[in-house]
């Protein structure tokens, strides 16, 4: 018996009947490994000798850990098959060092869909563990930690702000900065000048051009009055022109482009994609057998396989005609694109949306129509359009209208999707032709300021400025909103004060972390240690000596929050209490720490019975209640109620 080791048991049954009985096929669940935090600074990291790490087991991993080394002896050899990128590979790195493995010989499954044939594929060329991978993912880890640990420290001693990190912190300045040109935008007066006229029947909005030649933009009322009162009944047609135009289909999805395109299409968050995407590529059982639907999600490559760009070729000429086939679409290299994995796509062309509708929930059948759409569409020919122009003048004043009608449906066959605005037939318009308005007016209107970050939004500024990964836009975002440095509403994203006032200290202190250059520069350095050209140490060793320079001076020079007086007296010691911070939230302490250690929780509300204390979280024999801080004269006590999770 062989024993094959994979992230997700999700994955495990399907994987195990492609392989057969012959092998058994477990889930590590995730990582099994971290950090550990202890030693100096509980970082972790043995600073003085090379950062070297020292890792522990997780502690919700321990029973895991204890079967896969059961399992391991069991079975007479034992092959790692986790995720196809960085992170897998460094948890293949650590099952291997856990269940003491041969890292120089244990095989390693590279496989980016879960079908029968890319396993067997996988399973006839094995490679080993990428070292160079795994040290990447190492330095990543140990900055993170550094970093993060240091300026979390500092920040929350000083200013109350929870936590920092290098690409949430930048992150967080992208997002602040673009609420403060929000803030400072001045709106700006313009007016519009609104036409219709009746052509052969159908009303058509005019757009308006200029007068006299001059295309100026109308910014007063007056001007704009005495436009419309210049604009005649009748206008004459000076023009009429007919262009063919091709509409390309996109390419198919990046991580990035999916999470956006699913917040604008399906109003999705980014967590929610990603969640939904995860279950597609794991697997869903479809009509008895379980099988991975989408090809693996974390990824910046548009590229497609030549294995899957043939069949799909096949499958377009035998449905729709050889005359809708079109070629692959490449994607210019955006910010630090590695090109690492094919773009997301259907594992089979015959595996249609519909036909398994019935075996999704309406939201993966959403997402998996979006995909599979997505990626059919970008190997078929374009769509053509014929394109009416007509130009009208009355009086000097010009104005324009188009018509458009589809004379080739191209990929937007295979979408089905009928664009309302489309003709049938132009109507017979001539230059000379008179057209009668029945509507003209003028409308004051102000500039709009810019509208706020969607998660969508962020994701492509993320990608574009090279912060970050596929992997880690959703989980950084959700990070931001966890620490309240961020509202996401509906998918749309502003900073709060505490997240202002964080990016402005941060950048104060550390212009450099808190940039985007410096973070998208780090990034750069990890994937030179993945290719193997640059060293771990050296990256590490330029890093640490000017950051804690930095940490240092901020130490000394900046500021700190003055704590808040809560009006009240310590009944311990007489000084003033004040709101103060901790790990678990806010409470109330005396200002004299740490001479009187007096504190209590945050008054949840004010006291019914005597109406001066409140109530407060505390603690008895019995377990947690609220009790009034006037006890023991007010003796006031009420239950927490708490909802019971569901079985």
């Amino acid at each position: 018996m062989k024993l094959v080791i994979v992230e997700s048991p999700a994955k495990c049954t399907t994987i195990k009947r492609y392989l057969g009985d012959e092998y058994e096929v477990v889930a590590s669940k995730g990582h099994i490994r971290d950090l550990a935090t202890s030693g100096k600074g509980g970082l972790g990291v043995d600073i003085e000798h090379n950062f070297a790490p020292t890792y522990v087991i997780n502690k919700d991993k321990l029973s895991i850990v204890k079967e896969l080394k059961n399992d391991a002896k069991k079975c007479s050899e034992v092959i790692l098959a986790t995720d196809p990128d960085r992170e897998g590979e460094a948890i293949a790195w650590h099952l291997a060092q856990v269940l003491n493995l041969d890292v120089e010989k244990t095989k390693r499954l590279e496989f980016h869909e879960i079908t029968r044939v890319s396993i067997q594929e996988a399973m006839e060329k094995p490679r080993i563990i990428n070292k160079d991978l795994v040290s990447s993912q190492e330095t990543r880890r140990i900055l993170d930690r550094i970093i993060g640990f240091k300026l979390s420290t500092l920040i929350n001693r000083k200013i109350h702000s929870k936590s920092a990190g290098r690409v949430q912190t930048a992150t967080l300045k992208m997002i602040c900065d673009h609420d403060i040109d929000i803030t400072k935008f001045v709106p700006e007066e313009y007016w519009t000048i609104d036409v219709k006229a009746e052509i052969f029947g159908k009303t058509y909005d005019l757009v308006y051009d200029s007068v006299n030649g001059e295309n100026k933009k109308v910014v007063d009322g007056a001007t704009a009055q005495q436009i419309i009162d210049r604009i005649p009944n009748d206008l004459f047609v000076t023009n009429v022109s007919k262009t063919i135009k091709s509409r390309e289909s996109r390419e198919p999805f990046t991580t990035s482009t999916l999470q956006q395109e699913a917040f604008s299409r399906l109003k999705f968050k980014t967590s929610k994609t990603q969640r939904i995407a995860q279950e597609l590529y794991e697997g869903i059982n479809v009509g008895g057998e379980h099988v991975g639907l989408i090809s693996y999600m974390r990824t910046d490559s548009t590229r497609l396989s030549p294995t899957f760009v043939d069949r799909a070729t096949k499958y377009i000429t035998e449905t729709f005609g050889k005359e809708y086939l079109g070629h692959p679409k490449h994607l210019k290299k955006i910010g630090l694109m590695q090109d690492a994995h094919e773009a997301i796509r259907p594992t089979s062309n015959h595996r249609t949306p519909e036909s398994v509708r019935e075996y999704l929930t309406p939201e993966q059948f959403e997402l998996y129509r979006l995909i599979y759409n997505r990626c059919l569409a970008s190997l078929m020919k374009p769509k053509q359009e014929e394109i009416m122009e007509i130009d009208l003048d009355g009086n000097g004043v010009k104005f324009h209208t188009q018509l458009s009608k589809t004379i080739f449906k191209g990929y937007e066959i295979l979408l089905k999707e009928k664009n309302s605005d489309d003709c049938q037939e132009f109507p017979d318009i001539q230059q000379g032709y008179i057209f009668h308005l029945i509507e003209k007016k003028c409308e004051q209107k102000f500039t709009q300021p810019p509208a706020h970050y969607s998660e969508a939004k962020l994701v492509k500024m993320m990608e574009e400025v090279g912060i970050g990964r596929p992997s880690t836009y959703a989980s950084t975002i959700d990070i931001l909103r966890k620490r309240k440095y961020i509202e996401n509403v509906g998918g749309i994203l502003t900073s709060t004060d505490q997240g202002k006032k964080t990016a402005h200290v941060l950048e104060k202190y550390f212009p450099e972390i808190i940039n985007t250059k410096y973070t998208a520069a780090m990034e750069k350095k990890l994937d030179n240690i993945e290719t193997g050209s640059i060293s771990s140490l050296e990256v590490l060793n330029d890093f640490y000596q000017p950051f804690i320079k930095q940490l240092d001076n901020a130490y000394e020079l900046m500021y700190k929050d003055e704590e808040k007086e809560v009006g009240e007296q310590c009944p311990l010691c007489g000084a003033p209490l004040v709101h103060k911070h901790g790990k678990n939230g806010t409470f109330i302490g005396c200002s004299n720490y740490p001479t009187c250690r007096y504190r209590r929780d945050e008054p949840v509300k004010k006291c019914p019975n005597c109406e001066t204390g409140y109530l407060v979280k505390k603690k008895g024999k019995f377990g947690y209640f609220l009790g009034c801080t006037n006890y023991p004269q007010c003796n006031h006590m009420e239950k927490i109620y708490t909802k019971r999770k569901r079985k």
